[in-house]
């Protein structure tokens, strides 16, 4: 399918979004399985096309009411042909495999407002008669539909965003690249959850290997024949996500001060490392390149075996910067050894929440999520539940 002329064109979409099968095929739109009554008596599937009007990289209103079939002679519930719906009977190809047998013609008094209007309409003729055979039969199979576009984002089309109703959120974060910093626990939330928006390329950066302790605090369930292979975490996550969708970019390699400046290029970044010496460079790069980041992290603690502590998401703008340094935010000295999570205590619990308010206050920043107080530094307390957002913007 088009992706591209499917994402632009609202009626396309909507087919698509409610769960039908739809493809364009030389030029012509292509709806699958759409269940009607074969002259047996009998459920059978075939395949409805239409002409496309199109207005540059969208469809307009279509230009003729007819619309072709694929399949047997459609006929009411009694096996009687649907002579109402049926003009007259062709011949004609259409891609490899849909041979097209009947033309129908039906005209609304107005026509047809768009080609959502147009398909639903005539596979509401064919569904009918079937449906009243069996009432589980439907049109929206919601089945798995590949997208062939070469630069599309996702490997399969994202039809939960728009059954969800949430498009125009969802657009806001197309961004062009953005960076995620070390691939521990948080991190890998991070990506987790960034992964499945329209962010065009995602770099990773970490020169760690992923052992077996990471796999009890990373999304997801790590085959041990991964484990054996050793690989390096960029790797490892490049490889998991690449299934799903495109432009994870691997930089096997911790940032330091005389490789920083490959953030320069990056539209925003995620900084979930525990070292504080490198993020001095880190945050110094970032604010010359007037580049937006967030930082993550946990402070925790033990008490009588119970983990306690505070989880913490600081963001940094170029229009509010100086909460980070005048308060001291973000720590930059060395890690405290007697710091429960240098410890390898598994949190992968914590880690998704603190990843998860990192992406929330990502989204809010581009205006995905609805943002009142342009909180710029965020803390949750274990212990007491408390949820603070402080250094408004």
């Amino acid at each position: 399918m088009s992706h591209a002329l499917t994402s632009r064109s609202p009626d396309l979409r909507r087919l698509r979004d409610e769960g039908f099968e739809v493809a364009i095929v030389d030029g012509q739109l292509v709806v699958r399985n759409i269940p009607y009554v074969t002259p047996a008596g009998e459920i059978g599937y075939g395949t409805l096309v239409s002409g496309l009007e199109l207005a540059g990289d969208h469809t307009a209103r279509p230009g003729d009411h007819v619309a072709r079939f694929a399949g047997e002679q459609p006929c009411d519930r009694d096996g009687r042909p649907l002579t109402t719906l049926i003009n007259s009977v062709i011949e004609e190809q259409v891609g490899d495999d849909i041979r097209l047998r009947f033309l129908f013609s039906q005209k609304p008094d107005d026509g047809y407002r768009d080609y959502y209007h147009k398909m639903t309409t005539y596979i509401a003729m064919l569904q009918g008669p079937a449906q009243a055979l069996d009432p589980d039969v439907t049109a929206r199979t919601h089945r798995v539909v590949e997208d062939d576009d070469p630069d599309a984002i996702f490997r399969y089309l994202d039809t939960a965003t728009g059954r969800a109703g949430i498009s125009a959120s969802a657009a806001k974060m197309a961004l062009d690249k953005v960076a995620i910093i070390g691939l521990g626990g948080t991190g890998a939330h991070i990506l987790d959850n960034i992964a499945k928006t329209m962010v065009r390329q995602i770099h990773l950066f970490d020169g760690d290997v992923f052992q077996q302790h990471c796999a009890f605090r990373a999304p997801g369930a790590t085959p041990i024949e991964q484990l054996h292979r050793r690989m390096n975490k960029v790797d490892y996550y490049t490889e998991m996500y690449s299934v799903m969708r495109n432009g994870i970019v691997a930089h096997p390699y911790y940032l330091t001060k005389d490789n920083v400046d490959e953030l320069k290029d990056m539209t925003f970044v995620f900084i979930a490392i525990d070292d504080g010496p490198p993020k001095k460079h880190i945050i110094a790069a970032l604010e010359k390149f007037e580049i937006p980041f967030i930082d993550v992290g946990m402070g925790l603690y033990n008490v009588d075996g119970a983990v306690g502590g505070i989880l913490r998401v600081t963001t940094s703008t170029p229009r509010q910067r100086n909460h980070v340094h005048d308060r001291h935010r973000i720590p930059t000295d060395a890690a405290d050894p007697d710091d429960e999570y240098e410890r390898n205590i598994q949190t992968g619990d914590l880690n998704t929440l603190n990843a998860a308010l990192a992406v929330l206050q990502w989204r809010k920043l581009y205006g995905s999520y609805l943002n009142l107080s342009g909180e710029h530094h965020c803390t949750f307390t274990i212990g007491t539940g408390a949820l603070s957002g402080e250094d408004h913007a």
